[in-house]
């Protein structure tokens, strides 16, 4: 496993910040640990990437323990935290020759020869071939989360994990951030954290959801729409006036909303798909359905659901 995290608990004086957290997360998965400020997101991601340890249980990255072999673990994790922190007086390119300065030590002799080389491949891929000659100080908000996958990417690490990596870009910014994310997932394990749905559906194929230090979801994206003890609603549009009373009675309705007297929205149980019921109904009246529409709980309604208090 990339990583695999074994009953953690982190407790801060009389506060208990994660409690008995277990999760795996498999080579080239890209995964999505949501929850509101304060579930415990980026004490999760402390403990990975060796900055604080566990109070109990066990971690690991790469089959290397977050203790026990934490040098290990760092040469195998690229690590952007929450607040990107950078040297802002330094230029884009100096900047990257300086972390790799740092990282020499722990590098092949080969991999010291193709320094260079590497720092304009990662400068191409994180598309900072205009900016490397400018002072990270001048740049965006966007161009310097660049700089900060940049300088992640570096030693060309399996596993990256990314702290809120679109924490106040603009819309445009989002897409350009979101978009290098996937590529670079396609090649590599990652693991970020965020509270907005939409970057989540946008970039993830599986999300662990957290709430008050305890996971309370942990499935693919797709799978998690179905879990919303909402229910699902089908909007159906029919050829002629419909008795709401008649469509109420149909297997699987819940509820029933008149948007007009031809077209009504049915909401059944999370797990039940009314729909063919609907189409025999509709043969039974002599109707005809103009159109149906199944919608699914969002994303955004199911994090609410399962983190509210």
């Amino acid at each position: 496993m990339s990583i695999k995290v074994d009953q953690i608990t982190k407790i801060y004086g009389k506060q208990k910040a994660l409690d008995a957290v277990s999760f795996e997360i498999a080579p080239g998965e890209v995964v999505g640990l949501l929850g509101p400020n304060g579930a415990g997101k980026s004490t999760i991601m402390k403990i990975l990437t060796c900055f604080i340890p566990p109070t109990s249980g066990d971690a690991s990255v790469c089959d290397f323990d977050v203790l026990e072999q934490s040098i290990e673990v760092r040469k195998k994790v690229g690590y952007l935290p929450e607040n990107n922190p950078l040297y802002l007086d330094l230029y884009v390119e100096e900047f990257l020759f300086f972390i790799d300065e740092i990282q020499l030590s722990s590098k092949s002799e080969q991999r010291k020869a193709n320094s260079k080389l590497r720092i304009a491949d990662i400068i191409d891929l994180t598309g900072l071939q205009a900016e490397k000659h400018k002072k990270i100080g001048a740049l965006s908000k966007g161009f310097r989360q660049r700089v900060g996958l940049a300088q992640a990417l570096l030693h060309d690490p399996e596993v990256l994990v990314l702290d809120e990596p679109t924490s106040g870009l603009d819309p445009n910014q989002l897409i350009e951030i979101r978009s290098l994310i996937k590529t670079i997932g396609k090649e590599k394990t990652v693991m970020l954290s965020t509270h907005i749905m939409q970057e989540v559906e946008a970039i993830c194929d599986r999300a662990i959801i957290i709430h008050k230090g305890k996971i309370v979801a942990d499935d693919s994206t797709q799978n998690l729409h179905h879990i919303s003890s909402s229910g699902n609603v089908v909007k159906v549009e029919f050829s002629s006036a419909v008795d709401a009373g008649l469509l109420a009675k149909i297997n699987g309705v819940r509820a029933v909303t008149a948007q007009s007297p031809v077209s009504f929205h049915l909401t059944s149980e999370p797990s039940f798909d009314i729909r063919p019921d609907v189409f025999r109904f509709a043969v039974d009246q002599n109707l005809t359905v103009l159109a149906m529409q199944k919608e699914e709980a969002k994303l955004e309604e199911v994090f609410q659901e399962l983190t509210k208090d």
